[in-house]
């Protein structure tokens, strides 16, 4: 009983841990316009992960960020997102607490 009990407590412990932010690399994009998913505009970011593109969705306020303008309509950008990252129905998705365009050379 005592062991069920500390198990169920670690569980627990875990499950409520603050999430650590995370600084992800790569191209910047509109979900619906660049790669033709959903019905409304959303921002995401797609990154090389063991050789392999993952896509990240920004949970946020969508084609309302500021941030969203300059990859509406098609098109890619190279940029760093700064957030927190969850998973949810097979999804990832970050929490931005920054998004930076990479300065064209």
């Amino acid at each position: 009983m005592v062991l069920a009990l500390a198990v169920c407590c670690v569980f627990a412990l875990k499950a409520h841990a603050p999430a650590k932010e995370v600084t992800l690399k790569g191209e910047i994009m509109c979900a619906k316009c660049e790669l033709k998913e959903g019905s409304k505009c959303a921002t995401v970011i797609r990154v090389k992960e063991d050789g392999k593109d993952v896509t990240y969705y920004f949970k946020d306020k969508g084609s309302k960020e500021e941030y969203h303008e300059s990859v509406c309509g098609g098109g890619t950008k190279e940029g760093t997102v700064i957030g927190t990252v969850t998973e949810k129905n097979g999804k990832k998705w970050i929490t931005p607490t920054k998004v930076e365009y990479t300065a064209k050379k």
